[in-house]
């Protein structure tokens, strides 16, 4: 990450201690006095999560390397360096750390920016990827750690960090980094199993940017998480579209049926509904269907127009 400054390591120091001595930073505050009941007082994934040691400035692909493995990949530094890795900068950008998880099959989930969610991630044994200031805002250090632990009585987080494995950090410390950091996190998953933190739209969101890129795991994905959120509109168009795209077109058509009734105002649950139907033979219904769309209009109305023609055209 960014080289320390020869006045940065006493500023990181002078941040530390003001840290410690400070108040109880707002988001801690705030989960302490209403601890969620369903959050355990302590957990500990150290044992279960590989560790990886960083080198100068290799935190980002550190870090990821270590989440990857979680989730059943073989990543390595050298494998992810290319990627992630901005050697003008001396460190790794976010969007290329997600970027990076989903060319491996996985979808990269970015939290809710509170510490309960984070810790409520790592209570359902999923470790995350913190992204922190060590110093202060007028010369910042910047770093990715993993967080594999907390403890609720001594107030503390386990992060995999550096060259340090299972690193206990104060949280009023750790919340203040954090902060600084504009409370970014991420976490990945196999497409099969669900984030704690993250609700239907912001799991669909997440599933979508991974089926740019890999729509197999991103189907996957949809069917998990549709069975939580059997109603949410995005996880039922994209749904819909890896099914077609797997040329499942059976399929297709529930799902995007399934879309017109819960949001009978999204014109391209019902033009999706009406090109598989289309292909299905099913032309009068087809008709119906992009009837709708064409009505709702909106920014593709003039594909809806044309997929009308097409289906009129043969009847």
């Amino acid at each position: 990450m960014p080289r320390l400054s020869p006045l940065a390591a006493p500023a990181l120091a002078l941040a530390l201690l003001l840290g410690g001595c400070a108040s109880t930073p707002p988001q801690l505050q705030a989960l302490e006095r209403q601890w969620p009941a369903d959050l355990p007082a302590r957990v500990d994934l150290s044992a279960k999560t590989p560790f990886i040691a960083q080198d100068d400035y290799e935190c980002g692909p550190a870090a990821l390397a270590m989440l990857l493995r979680t989730a059943g990949k073989s990543a390595t530094i050298e494998q992810l360096k290319p990627q992630v890795f901005l050697p003008g900068r001396k460190g790794s950008l976010q969007t290329e750390m997600l970027v990076a998880t989903r060319r491996q099959g996985l979808p990269a989930y970015v939290l809710p920016p509170r510490l309960d969610a984070l810790l409520a991630e790592v209570a359902a044994g999923h470790p995350v990827i913190v992204f922190q200031n060590l110093s202060l805002d007028i010369a910042p250090v910047w770093h990715y750690a993993l967080a594999v632990g907390y403890d609720k009585q001594r107030r503390t987080i386990l992060l995999h960090s550096g060259k340090t494995a299972r690193q206990e950090v104060e949280l009023p410390v750790f919340e203040r980094t954090w902060a600084r950091g504009d409370y970014w996190a991420m976490t990945t998953l196999p497409p099969d199993l669900l984030p704690a933190s993250l609700d239907g739209a912001r799991t669909g969101a997440a599933l979508a940017a991974l089926e740019r890129l890999d729509a197999p795991a991103a189907r996957k994905g949809y069917t998990a998480a549709l069975t939580r959120w059997p109603g949410e509109a995005v996880l039922l168009l994209g749904a819909g579209n890896t099914a077609y795209a797997a040329k499942d077109r059976r399929a297709a058509a529930q799902h995007y049926a399934r879309l017109t009734d819960v949001r009978p105002d999204l014109p391209e649950g019902w033009n999706n509904l009406a090109q598989v139907l289309l292909e299905q033979g099913q032309r009068y219904k087809a008709s119906l269907a992009i009837e709708r769309a064409v009505a709702l209009g909106g920014p593709r109305v003039d594909q809806y127009k044309a997929l009308q023609k097409k289906i009129t055209a043969g009847m």
